[in-house]
């Protein structure tokens, strides 16, 4: 299959094409950036919102009822779900599978599993490419779904043009939620499984803090993903934001995953040229500090200059 016909046929919005494309990034192939040149240029139509939190909050049902609203309106959605990965086969532990099985047969859906493969953040190092290939198929709206972590999961907030960031009642006292600079990224703070006890209190605390924002004014909303309780409201906070992002006053948004994009790409590249490079210089280092002839520090920095 040449690239200029797999790209044409991405363009068209061809299911197949699409996901042979995003097998091709995701592994690396050689043809990946000739791909990914052509796609490029396609490019900015569509929002991009990124799901964080930390795990067991409920951010895939969230996704799920976030797709069957954009459906209804008939929005065409693309989900990025970012799972641990198997240290064994170094795919996703979890998969399309287990996931949103009501859409799977939707033609205006698109849900794609990447494993994170250890990149920081919260982030499968290919959701910037996986992007950009959703964007060029003429996709409306990307719902991110980063995979968990917690603390250092807002790495969402450089290539998504909004974040929601879902928490839960039980998580701690709310000094939690603000840990790891989530209470900085949020666009959206959504308190899920409201039906537990301390979720009033969690409402409270967070819209303390929100409240201390400066020239920010995120929405606090409280809902039960489950029982499809709030999400009408929800769903009404998303598209203001989207609605703000397909106006002219949504420019810094586009420019700011624009760089964001670029930067993880950029980034990504560079350590890949650097771990090429140093390679060859490793097994001799580590000898040199098992002898205790270097120290780790004088290792590191001797494969820093290699």
């Amino acid at each position: 299959m040449q690239d200029d016909t797999l790209a044409a046929r991405v363009l068209k919005g061809d299911r197949r094409a699409i996901a042979r494309a995003m097998t091709l990034v995701e592994n690396g192939e050689k043809d990946a950036d000739k791909l990914l040149a052509v796609l490029g240029r396609k490019t900015g139509r569509a929002f991009i919102l990124g799901i964080t939190g930390p795990p067991g909050t409920g951010k895939s049902t969230l996704v799920d009822r976030l797709v069957s609203e954009y459906r209804k309106k008939g929005v065409n959605v693309g989900v990025i779900a970012v799972d641990p990965t198997s240290p064994i086969t170094g795919g996703a532990l979890l998969g399309d599978r287990v996931r949103m099985v009501q859409h799977t047969l939707d033609k205006g859906v698109f849900i794609r599993s990447l494993a994170s493969r250890g990149w920081s953040g919260g982030l499968s190092g290919a959701v910037s490419e996986v992007i950009q290939i959703l964007d060029a198929a003429g996709t409306e709206v990307i719902l991110v779904e980063t995979v968990g972590i917690g603390q250092s999961d807002i790495e969402i907030m450089n290539v998504a043009h909004a974040v929601m960031v879902v928490t839960m009642p039980g998580l701690g006292d709310d000094i939690q939620v603000s840990k790891g600079g989530l209470m900085e990224i949020g666009d959206i703070y959504v308190v899920n499984k409201s039906d537990l006890t301390g979720a009033d209190a969690m409402v409270i605390n967070l819209f303390g803090i929100v409240r201390g924002m400066k020239g920010r004014s995120p929405a606090v909303l409280k809902v039960s993903a489950l029982n499809s309780q709030g999400i009408d409201v929800l769903f009404a906070a998303v598209e203001k934001v989207r609605t703000k992002f397909l106006s002219p006053e949504g420019q810094e948004m586009r420019l700011r995953s624009i760089k964001g994009i670029m930067m993880d790409l950029a980034k990504r590249r560079m350590v890949d040229a650097f771990e090429k490079r140093v390679n060859k210089h490793i097994p001799l280092l580590v000898d040199k500090v098992a002898e205790h002839r270097l120290s780790v520090e004088e290792a590191a920095r001797k494969l820093a200059e290699a």
